[in-house]
């Protein structure tokens, strides 16, 4: 019975509300500019932020290896090949976990 309420508490929602720019996912929406308001039980919220955290990972490597590379720059595509497979993932469980209101805004930016 204990394992069961445990259970039952990892699946209680809250409103999350995101920036993808900036990489924040905050339970206030008041705290920060947002585009985007989703519904997340803890695990998915963990998930999320473990998203966030592997762009924001691959971004900083990214520029440090194409900045400090000895045969020169390259491009912004050759840059964001990476990033974008991983803010496609973002977007894919945003719009899996937001709103109607989310949801037509990414059917908009055709991203998936």
């Amino acid at each position: 019975m204990h394992l069961m309420s445990e259970m039952e508490a990892g699946e209680e929602r809250k409103s999350y509300y995101v920036s993808v720019q900036a990489g924040q996912i905050l339970e206030d929406p008041e705290a920060a500019a947002y585009e985007l308001e989703v519904s997340l039980n803890e695990e998915e919220h963990i998930k999320l932020r473990e998203l966030f955290d592997e762009l924001s990972s691959m971004d900083e490597a990214e520029m440090f290896h194409f900045s400090k590379h000895p045969f020169g720059g390259a491009s912004d595509s050759q840059m964001n090949v990476g990033s974008d497979e991983l803010i496609q993932l973002v977007y894919k469980k945003l719009y899996e976990h937001g709103t109607e209101t989310t949801k037509r805004h990414i059917e908009t930016m055709q991203i998936l």
